[in-house]
C-alpha cells in the first residue's frame, strides 16, 4: 500500500468524505476523536459506518478515541463489521498500548464474524510512550506504520510551543520525531510523518516535506485537501533521483561480488545500494 499522504476529514462531516477520497490522497482517516464533539461521537459512528459500506476509491483509515476514554469500544463495533482498512490508535504507548487495541478489535470482530485491521499508532502524544516507542517492534506484524504528534505532548508537558518561529521544532520535540522515525523503520513499517498546521503557507509545507522525505520518512498526514499535491510530490521520488538509483543498481550488477565501487567519482558501497533499491522500490 502506498502511504505518502493520509488525509484526515472529521468523522462528523460525511459530506467532505468523498471530496476527500478524489483530493489524490493515498489513504485518508476518518477522526472519531479530537474533531469531533462528545455529542457528536454517535453521530460521527453512523456516518462512518455508512460510508465504509460503499464503494471506496482509496483505503480508509478510522482514527478511534484513545483507551482512557472509554469510548474506543464503541468506534470499533461500529466499523470494524464493514472492514476499514487500518484503526489510527491516538495517545498509543508502545506494544501494550497496540496489543490492548487488538485485544479490543478481535473481541469485537470475533462477535460479528470480522476481522481486526492493522494499527497505525499516533506514538508520542504522552510523556510516557517516548519511552515506549522501542517495544513497537516487538508488535510490528500488527502495525501499518508508525506516526508522531507535535501538539498534545508539549500540551502534556506545560511548555509552550513545539516549534520556532520559523517554524522548526525546537530540540525536545526534533528528538521526538527522530525516535518516531527510528522506531518506524526498526519494525520495518511505514514512517509517517506528522501534520504541518499552517494549511496556506505553500512553501514553508514544501520544504517542511522536503526535509522530512530527506530525513528518511516515507509519507505525512494532512489536514486539508490542498496540503496533498505538495506532499505527493516530495514524497515522490524525482527522476534524477531514479536515475542515478538505478546508476548505482546497475554498477553493482555489472561487479558481481564488488563491496566498493566508484560512480562519478565518489565511493559507493552496501549502504547506497541498499538506499537505491529503496528508492527504485517506493517510484
Amino acid at each position: 500500500m502506498k502511504l505518502r499522504s493520509l488525509l484526515f476529514v472529521p468523522g462528523d462531516r460525511p459530506d467532505r468524505f468523498a471530496k476527500a477520497a478524489a483530493s489524490g490522497a493515498d489513504a485518508i482517516i476518518i477522526d472519531l476523536e479530537d474533531s469531533v464533539a462528545l455529542d457528536r461521537k454517535a453521530a460521527a459512528r453512523e456516518a462512518v459506518a455508512e460510508y465504509l459500506s460503499g464503494d471506496r476509491p482509496v483505503p480508509v483509515f478510522i482514527r478511534v478515541n484513545p483507551q482512557d476514554s472509554h469510548l474506543t469500544h464503541d468506534d470499533l463495533a461500529s466499523v470494524l463489521p464493514y472492514v476499514p482498512d487500518a484503526i489510527v490508535l491516538p495517545k498509543a504507548e508502545g506494544a501494550r498500548s497496540v496489543h490492548w487495541l487488538r485485544s479490543e478489535a478481535a473481541a469485537v470482530a470475533d462477535s460479528q464474524d470480522g476481522e481486526a485491521p492493522l494499527i497505525l499508532p499516533i506514538a508520542t502524544e504522552t510523556p510516557g510512550a517516548v519511552f515506549d516507542l522501542g517495544t513497537l517492534r516487538e508488535v510490528k506484524h500488527y502495525l501499518l506504520g508508525v506516526s508522531w504528534g507535535a501538539e498534545d505532548l508539549p500540551a502534556a508537558v506545560g511548555a509552550s510551543a513545539s516549534r520556532e518561529a520559523d517554524g522548526r521544532y525546537t530540540a525536545p520535540y526534533e528528538m521526538v520525531r527522530s525516535l518516531t522515525l527510528f522506531a518506524a523503520h526498526a519494525a520495518g513499517v511505514a514512517a509517517i510523518d506528522t501534520v504541518f498546521p499552517s494549511i496556506n503557507d505553500a512553501a514553508a509545507l514544501a520544504s517542511y516535506v522536503g526535509r522530512a522525505a530527506r530525513d528518511g520518512f516515507t509519507g505525512m498526514l494532512a489536514i486539508h485537501p490542498s496540503q496533498v499535491a505538495t506532499i505527493n510530490a516530495g514524497f515522490t521520488p524525482s527522476s534524477a533521483q531514479l536515475a542515478h538509483a538505478q546508476s548505482i543498481v546497475d554498477a553493482f550488477a555489472a561487479n558481481p561480488g564488488a563491496g566498493v565501487l566508484q560512480l562519478d567519482g565518489k565511493m559507493i558501497d552496501a549502504p547506497h545500494l541498499k538506499a537505491a533499491l529503496s528508492i527504485l522500490s517506493r517510484a
